[in-house]
């Protein structure tokens, strides 16, 4: 069997560990240099994932945003952004959005066995959509992305992902930023919701790397063996 894909989670948290705010305009948590940073590491990934949510609420396009690093990627073969993936339960995401419409590289929508045919038949024009199973594996969805030559899976978010990836230990590396503020309130959504979570205080994540970004803090952390410095 081909090898799982590496995952890397990549966030940013408020310095009360909030994703954003609850009003409806998009909190932004971190920098012009941060965001440059998040896009060489997404230039460095075969795919990026987001969950429906992420997509309902912020519409992101998860392009390579620089010239220069879609050039590399093209001139190594490569397309000139990661492939986009998104996990829905329901294809309560609108085909006109963002993810599905910018680009003009591969989409992949996963979804559990009883939804799939209604998912298939409101996404498939637009991406290709696959049965995970029932109940629905996070597992089956890196075996897959494995058997699409995908080496290295940047997951952005939002919360449920970032738990799921987590609890269910199929994550090897994080990326926290922390903004130099709090939010302060409890209607928010948060980094990551209630779980068992391998890395806890019997068995430790391991920090890789710690640096500061304007007045914000990267804290890098290694989650399996497969994490290096």
């Amino acid at each position: 069997m081909t090898e799982r894909p590496y995952v890397l989670l990549s966030c940013a948290v408020s310095i009360d560990g909030y994703l954003d705010d609850a009003t409806d305009k998009r909190l932004l948590l971190s920098n012009g240099e941060d965001l440059d940073r998040v896009d060489a590491v997404r230039a460095t990934c075969d795919a990026v994932l987001v969950g429906a949510n992420t997509i309902r609420r912020d519409n992101p396009r998860l392009l390579v945003r620089s010239q220069e690093r879609r050039d590399q990627r093209t001139t190594a073969g490569r397309t000139s952004s990661p492939l986009k993936v998104t996990i829905t339960e329901r294809g309560a995401v609108d085909a006109g959005a963002a993810f599905f419409t910018s680009g003009e590289d591969g989409k992949v929508v996963y979804t559990s066995t009883p939804a799939h045919s209604a998912v298939a038949e409101r996404l498939g024009a637009v991406a290709d959509v696959v049965d995970a199973g029932e109940p629905f594996s996070f597992g089956r969805v890196l075996d897959d992305l494995a058997g699409r030559g995908v080496r290295r899976l940047m997951v952005e978010g939002g919360s449920t992902m970032h738990t799921q990836f987590l609890t269910h230990g199929l994550a090897d590396e994080l990326h926290l930023v922390i903004a130099p503020f709090f939010v302060g309130d409890s209607a928010a959504p948060r980094f990551v919701t209630d779980g068992q979570f391998p890395a806890n205080s019997g068995n430790q994540a391991r920090l890789l790397e710690n640096r500061a970004i304007g007045d914000c803090i990267l804290l890098r952390y290694g989650l399996s063996n497969r994490a290096t410095d």
